[in-house]
């Protein structure tokens, strides 16, 4: 296997442009892959647009390596779409991307990378990889501009995957890769970001679960919204709710409220004051150990629940290879089952994630 040849996943945007540029620039021997992915029909992806596509092909000519499309629309479809649809179904609200980043942009591409005979890929992704200093594990480390980490949606990724990866952007600031981008004349140096889910089209999930799964939906009935136990509305159907959401619930109680918790089982929303949502304790699955082989019970980490969230102190009370249970210092709202928990120690380093699958009231 070449050890200095690299398959470096380009989206066309900024940062995976100027990833390959930089790879380029350090003596690796480039080769360029777009993903394409699945897409509503009519549409397609924002990740994946031909103008995307055209935009990562125009940056290896003019950096002369070889580019190449790979249709992963059929495992993406499977492994991330109807997921995303089961786990609405499921009152849970799911994070695609997480999914994505494991299954597809990193299995996937090894595969490639493998057919290749390339040693690493890389991504336009802001964070870094390093090792222990026993040189037997690969650490997963936040990037040094803050604003744009991006390890939240990295956690899934297993010490396989990143004993293989490159991440060239982790020591640079969004501002500075622009600047580079500029230098190099790469159209793409200020391309707007695209933060929609990248297979629906208008951003709208429920209009999309509709059109993807009409019998499931014509099969749902309406239930009780409860607030303070008693029924004040009914429901429009389970996967059209998340926790935390304010409009959209079709009820008038002169003051705004808040969707606490979705019973599947029973068919009810339960809908609450904001400050009812704050809760502390959470039991998170399907854990990836990731710059730790394991946590410790009674272990002080910093946590995140959510992409936007700056993390949060808490204690580790339970831990094993498939259950993470913790407890934030400071309650914490809108938990929300289906996204991501990811762990941190105080240095930035990841240790470990999973997804929330329940909050505890009590301890």
């Amino acid at each position: 296997m070449n050890d200095k040849r690299v398959i470096v996943g380009m989206s066309g945007g900024v940062d995976s442009s100027v990833a390959a540029a930089l790879l380029q620039k350090e003596g690796y021997e480039v080769i360029g892959v777009t993903i394409k992915l699945w897409a509503e029909e009519g549409s397609e992806s924002s990740c994946c647009s031909l103008e995307s596509i055209n935009d990562a092909k125009k940056v290896a000519e003019q950096l002369g390596f070889k580019h190449y499309t790979v249709d992963f629309s059929d495992v993406f479809e499977r492994e991330i779409v109807n997921n995303f649809v089961d786990e609405y179904f499921s009152g849970r609200t799911p994070n695609p991307c997480v999914i994505c980043n494991r299954k597809i942009k990193w299995e996937e591409l090894l595969e490639q990378a493998d057919k290749f005979d390339a040693r690493y890929v890389a991504t336009g992704h802001y964070a870094r990889v390093e090792t222990n200093k026993e040189g037997n594990r690969f650490l997963l480390k936040n990037g040094d501009d803050f604003r744009k980490d991006q390890t939240y949606a990295l956690w899934g990724l297993t010490q396989e995957s990143l004993a293989r990866t490159l991440l060239p952007l982790g020591k640079y600031t969004k501002e500075e890769i622009r600047k580079i981008a500029e230098e190099y004349s790469f159209t793409s140096a200020n391309k707007k970001e695209s933060m929609e889910i990248c297979f629906i089209s208008d951003n709208n999930y429920e209009r999309f679960l509709k059109d993807r799964e009409p019998e499931r939906i014509a099969a749902l009935t309406e239930g009780d919204i409860i607030y303070k136990e008693k029924v004040v509305g009914k429901h429009r159907g389970i996967p059209f709710y998340t926790i935390g959401q304010r409009k959209g619930l079709g009820i008038a109680l002169g003051k705004p409220v808040y969707v606490k918790r979705i019973d599947v089982k029973n068919n009810i929303i339960e809908v609450a004051d904001k400050d009812e949502l704050f809760e502390s304790v959470l039991v998170a699955s399907k854990i990836n150990y990731v710059s730790k082989s394991m946590l410790d019970a009674g272990e002080r980490v910093k946590a995140k629940i959510r992409y936007s969230d700056s993390g949060s102190d808490a204690e580790i009370l339970f831990a094993d290879r498939n259950k993470i249970k913790i407890k934030f210092l400071s309650p914490k709202s809108a938990i929300t089952p289906g996204q991501s928990l990811v762990v941190y120690d105080y240095e930035g380093y990841v240790l470990a994630g999973g997804i929330i699958d329940k909050v505890l009231s009590v301890v």
